[in-house]
C-alpha cells in the first residue's frame, strides 16, 4: 500500500508542477496553454503572486516526505492522513472564497487585491492534485488499521462520498438555501408556515369538494404508481421465468419500449388515442353512443401514462431477483406436501422482498420526479414537479417557493425510504451461496399464471398499439388531421448529401452529440451505482444509512430543479462547467445512479457473504473478489444499470433543458423545440429514430453482458445447444 500512496503523491506533485491549475479556453488536449505565455501550472502561478495555491503543493510534498522518512507504519499513515485532509480542506476553502464572479461563500473573509484578482475555475491540474490527496488519505486510513485494512473498500467509500458531496449536495444546497430567503435576507421563522401550508398538505379533497394540496396529490399518485408498476413488473418477471409463454422475445421488446421513449411522446400518443377527440374515443362514441369526456386529463391520465412509462423499471429490477430464488428451497417446500401456490406464497415471494421493495421505491420516486406526463396530462391535477417548474420559469419567478416545494418532495422520498427499510428489516434474503444448486424453478399454479397473463398481456397489447401509432404518426403529414403518407419528416431531419459525404439533416448534430455523451455516461453510471451497492450491502461503516439516502437525493428531485441547481453551482468558480459536455455527462451519471444502486442492492442481497469469504480465504483481495466472483453473478443488475442510464441520458429533458448549449445540443431539447414550433411530424420522426437506436443499443448490451449462470442445469442446457 505504501507504493500505491507514493505513486498517487508523485502524480499529484507532477500535476501541481506541470499541468494547468485553472481551466483553459482551448481545453487541456489542444496544448494552447503551453504556448500562450501566461503562467499555467500551480507552481508557476505561485511564483507569479497567487500565493494561496502554495498550501496544496506543500501538502503533497510533506505527505511524500512522511511516506519516505517515517518508519513506523501507523505513525506514517496518521501523519499522511492529517496532511492530505488539511490540503483538501485548504483547497476547498480557497476555491470557494477567491472567485472572480458569482456568489461568494464566506464573503468578507478575504479582502483587497486577493478577492479583486480572483481566480478562474479549477482545471486538470487541480482535479488530479485533489484526487491524489484523496486517495493518499483513504489508503492511509486503511494503513492505520481502520476499515479492516482494506485499501480498495476505503478508497471506494472515500471516492463515492466525495463525488456525491460535490455533484449532489453542493448543487442542491445552492437551491435549497433559497427556501429560507425573504426580501432583504433569510429567515427561519418564515419557512415553516410556508412549508406546512394547505397549498402543499391540504386534505380538502377528503372532506369537501375541493382539491388537495400538491404534496398530497403527489403522494397519492406516487403510491398508486409504485404499487401498480411493481405488480406489473412482477407479472412480467414471473411470465419470463416461470412459464413457457411462446412470445417471450416480443414481450421483452415491449417491456423495453416505454423507457426508450423521448419525452412527451407517450402523453401525445395517449391524447390522440383517448383524448376527447381521440381515435379510440371517437370509435366508441360512434359505435356505442358514449358521451365524449376529458377523463384522460387529470389523475387517471397521469397514472395511466406513468404505468406505461415506469413498469419496465420495475421489471428490470425484478427479473434478476426472481431468477435468483433457489429451486432447492422450492423443491423442499413441495417435498413437504406444499402445493405450488403455498410454495410461491410462503417461500418464493418472501425471498423476493428486496426486489419488490426496491422496485416500489423506484416507481414511487419516478412518479414524484416525473415532469413530462403531469405537464401534458395534468389539466388541474397539480403535483410537486410541475409546480416547481412553474415557480422557476413562470411569469413571476419564485425561487423560494420552488425550494420549499423541493424540500416537500424530499420529505416524501425520505419517508418512503424509511418505510422500505422497516419493511425489509434485518432478515437475510440470500439464496445464491456458491453451492451446487441444480433443478428448475417451480412452475406457477394455474390461477396465478392466469392472473399474470391477465395483467401483463393487456399492458403489452396497449403498449404495442401506442407505439404503432407513434410510428404511424412519423409517416403522415399531420398526425390526427392529415394522414397522407410522406417521408418529408425523415428527409428533413436525417438527409445525407452522398455526393459530398455531408450529413445535411437538421437533426444530425444533436443526434451525434446525444449518442456520444450517452455512451460515455452509461458505463460511468453503472460503475458508480454498482460500486455504491456493493458498499451498502457488503460493508459496514459509520453513516451508512445517511450515505444510502444521499445516493437517492438527485433521483428524488425533479430534473428541472437539478438543472437549475447545477447552473447555480457550476456557472462560477471554483468548478466552472456550464456550456461544456462534461456537465451533461456529470448530471446524467448522478441523476441516474440510484437505479444502479437499487438494482445492485436487490441482486446483491441474494448473494451469500460466504462467496466473498471463500474468495478472501483463498488469498484474493476485495478488488479481485468483486471482479471474479460478484460481477459475474450480477449480470441482470449490470444490464439494468447500463440500459437505464444509456436510455435516460438520451430521453432526459427536464434535467438538461437549462444545461444544453449551441455547441452541445441534446436530442430531447431539439424535440421539445420542434414541438413548441408546432412541427409534430419532425419531432415524432426524430423520436422514432431514437427509439430504434436505443432498441439496437439495448440488444447489443444484452449480448455483451450475457446471461448469468446460476444452476448446473443452465450449463447443461447451454452445452446441449448445437454449435
Amino acid at each position: 500500500m505504501k507504493k500505491t500512496v507514493l505513486i498517487w503523491l508523485a502524480l499529484g506533485l507532477c500535476s501541481f508542477v506541470l499541468l494547468p491549475w485553472h481551466m483553459t479556453d482551448g481545453g487541456l488536449l489542444r496544448l494552447e496553454w503551453m504556448s500562450d505565455g501566461e503562467p499555467s501550472s500551480a507552481l508557476m502561478r505561485v511564483a507569479a503572486g497567487q500565493w494561496w495555491l502554495a498550501p496544496m503543493g506543500f501538502a503533497l510534498l510533506l505527505a511524500l516526505i512522511f511516506q519516505l522518512a517515517v518508519e513506523d507504519p501507523v505513525r506514517r499513515a496518521r501523519l499522511t492522513l492529517g496532511t492530505c485532509v488539511a490540503g483538501l480542506g485548504v483547497m476547498a476553502v480557497q476555491g470557494l472564497v477567491i472567485v472572480q464572479a458569482g456568489p461568494r461563500i464566506f464573503e468578507g473573509l478575504l479582502s483587497g487585491d486577493v478577492v479583486q484578482a480572483g481566480q478562474a475555475g479549477m482545471g486538470a491540474g487541480a482535479a488530479l492534485s485533489a484526487l491524489a490527496l484523496l486517495f493518499a488519505a483513504t489508503i492511509s486510513v486503511s494503513q492505520s488499521g481502520k476499515g479492516q485494512g482494506d485499501a480498495f473498500v476505503v478508497s471506494t467509500i472515500g471516492l463515492i462520498v466525495a463525488l456525491v458531496a460535490i455533484f449532489v449536495f453542493f448543487p442542491v444546497i445552492h437551491i435549497l438555501v433559497r427556501a429560507f430567503e425573504i426580501e432583504g435576507g433569510y429567515s427561519m421563522t418564515e419557512f415553516f408556515p410556508r412549508f406546512f401550508s394547505s397549498e402543499i398538505w391540504g386534505l380538502g379533497c377528503l372532506v369537501a369538494d375541493r382539491s388537495c394540496g400538491v404534496g398530497i396529490n403527489s403522494l397519492f399518485l406516487a403510491v398508486m404508481t409504485g404499487a401498480g408498476t411493481t405488480l406489473l413488473g412482477l407479472s412480467f418477471a414471473l411470465i419470463f421465468t416461470r412459464t413457457d409463454f411462446r412470445a417471450k422475445k416480443l414481450l421483452r421488446v415491449l417491456t423495453i419500449l416505454p423507457i426508450i421513449t423521448p419525452p412527451f411522446v407517450i402523453g401525445l400518443a395517449l391524447i390522440l388515442l383517448f383524448g376527447r377527440a381521440g381515435t379510440v374515443t371517437e370509435f366508441f362514441a360512434d359505435l356505442l353512443g358514449w358521451e365524449k369526456t376529458r377523463w384522460l386529463y387529470g389523475f387517471w391520465g397521469i397514472y395511466f401514462a406513468q404505468l406505461l412509462s415506469f413498469t419496465p423499471i420495475a421489471f428490470l429490477v425484478l427479473i434478476g431477483v426472481v431468477q435468483g430464488v433457489s429451486p432447492s428451497m422450492e423443491e423442499a417446500s413441495q417435498t413437504l406436501d406444499a402445493d405450488r401456490w403455498q410454495t410461491f406464497r410462503f417461500v418464493s415471494l418472501p425471498l423476493m422482498r428486496p426486489g419488490l421493495a426496491n422496485a416500489f421505491l423506484l416507481g414511487f420516486i419516478e412518479s414524484l420526479a416525473d415532469f413530462g406526463n403531469p405537464l401534458v396530462l395534468g389539466s388541474g391535477y397539480n403535483v410537486l414537479s410541475t409546480d416547481i417548474y412553474f415557480a422557476i420559469v413562470g411569469a413571476v419567478a419564485d425561487p423560494a417557493k420552488a425550494a420549499i416545494l423541493a424540500i416537500a418532495l424530499l420529505s416524501l422520498t425520505l419517508s418512503a425510504f424509511l418505510a422500505q427499510r422497516m419493511w425489509l428489516g434485518k432478515k437475510s434474503y440470500a439464496t445464491i451461496t456458491g453451492k451446487a444448486d441444480s433443478g428448475q424453478n417451480a412452475a406457477l399454479n394455474p390461477v396465478l399464471r392466469t392472473v399474470c397473463y391477465a395483467t401483463a398481456l393487456p399492458w403489452a397489447a396497449l403498449t404495442l398499439i401506442v407505439y404503432s401509432m407513434i410510428i404511424f404518426g412519423s409517416f403522415v403529414k399531420l398526425w390526427g388531421y392529415n394522414h397522407s403518407f410522406t417521408l418529408d419528416h425523415y428527409k428533413r431531419a436525417f438527409s445525407i448529401d452522398f455526393a459530398s459525404g455531408r450529413f445535411t439533416g437538421v437533426a444530425w448534430d444533436s443526434y451525434f452529440t446525444t449518442l456520444t455523451i450517452s455512451t460515455i455516461a452509461a458505463p460511468l453510471t453503472a460503475i458508480v451505482g454498482l460500486a455504491t451497492a456493493y458498499l451498502l450491502v457488503r460493508q459496514k461503516f459509520v453513516g451508512k444509512d445517511a450515505f444510502e439516502f444521499s445516493t437517492m437525493l438527485s433521483f428524488a428531485i425533479p430534473g428541472t430543479v437539478i438543472g437549475v441547481s447545477y447552473i447555480m453551482a457550476f456557472n462560477f468558480p471554483p468548478i466552472e462547467l456550464t456550456g461544456t459536455s462534461i456537465i451533461l455527462i456529470i448530471v446524467f451519471v448522478f441523476r441516474n445512479m440510484p437505479v444502479g444502486v437499487r438494482g445492485g442492492i436487490a441482486a446483491m442481497s441474494q448473494l451469500d457473504k460466504s462467496l466473498d469469504e471463500a474468495s478472501i480465504t483463498l488469498g484474493a483481495n476485495s478488488f479481485t473478489t468483486v471482479r471474479r466472483v460478484i460481477v459475474p453473478l450480477m449480470g441482470p443488475a449490470i444490464l439494468a444499470a447500463l440500459t437505464y442510464s444509456f436510455v435516460r441520458a438520451i430521453t432526459s429533458v427536464s434535467a438538461v433543458i437549462f444545461l444544453v448549449s449551441a455547441k452541445h445540443n441534446m436530442a430531447t431539447s431539439f424535440i421539445v423545440g420542434r414541438v413548441e414550433n408546432g412541427e409534430f411530424g419532425l419531432a415524432i420522426a426524430y423520436s422514432a429514430v431514437l427509439i430504434l437506436t436505443m432498441l439496437a443499443a439495448i440488444l447489443l448490451l444484452q449480448l455483451l453482458v450475457g446471461a448469468r449462470r446460476l444452476r448446473r442445469a443452465d450449463r447443461v442446457q447451454t452445452a446441449a445447444k448445437p454449435a
